[in-house]
């Protein structure tokens, strides 16, 4: 019992810590566009703009973050990036945008 418990704490704090890293790469990173809507860029917590999008699934979302899709280039640009880490800014906006 006390295994679980310390599993799912350990669980419950890497998925805040790949959360928060997922705002970091978001700020420095994908808000130039997805805070502005630039070239049509979803804002970040816009449900309406999100909905279809998020319909598609994690896979074509995180797909379209790491290759690009329309004017956004692949990794947003930055293809420094590692994948994780553009997978953890992909889930942080999807997460905001709800």
């Amino acid at each position: 019992m006390k295994v679980t418990l310390v599993i799912a704490a350990v669980l419950s704090l890497m998925a805040s810590q790949a959360y928060a890293g997922g705002k970091e790469v978001y700020q420095a990173n994908c808000a130039a566009c997805h805070a502005t809507g630039a070239a049509g860029a979803p804002k970040l917590g816009d449900k309406a703009a999100w909905a279809p999008r998020i319909k598609t699934g994690l896979d074509a979302l995180h797909a379209s973050a790491l290759k690009g899709k329309n004017v956004m280039p692949p990794k947003g640009g930055n293809t420094s990036l590692a994948d994780a880490d553009v997978i953890a800014a992909a889930d942080y906006m999807i997460g905001q945008s709800k």
